[in-house]
């Protein structure tokens, strides 16, 4: 039987987290932009696929930065 590795545990992966669809009109609203001008991440990536991201979803990175202490990025699910 082999061990399943948990990807979002490694020291090196920023922490990632799908953003509940209100939170996705809020963001969208507060950047003005359209859902489909976030930047893409795939839904055959590692991370999607521990989330268990399908297209369309919006996936939060948080991690941390020497100037700016936390940095927050968006990305869009796409097939």
């Amino acid at each position: 039987m082999t061990k399943k590795f948990d990807v979002l545990k490694h020291v090196l992966v920023p922490h990632h987290e799908l953003l509940p669809e209100d939170e996705v009109i809020t963001l969208l609203e507060a950047y003005r932009i359209e859902k489909g001008q976030l930047p893409k991440i795939k839904t055959s990536d590692v991370v999607a696929k521990q989330l268990e991201a399908k297209a369309g979803d919006v996936i939060k990175i948080t991690r941390n930065s020497l100037t700016a202490g936390r940095a927050v990025a968006y990305r869009l699910v796409i097939d």
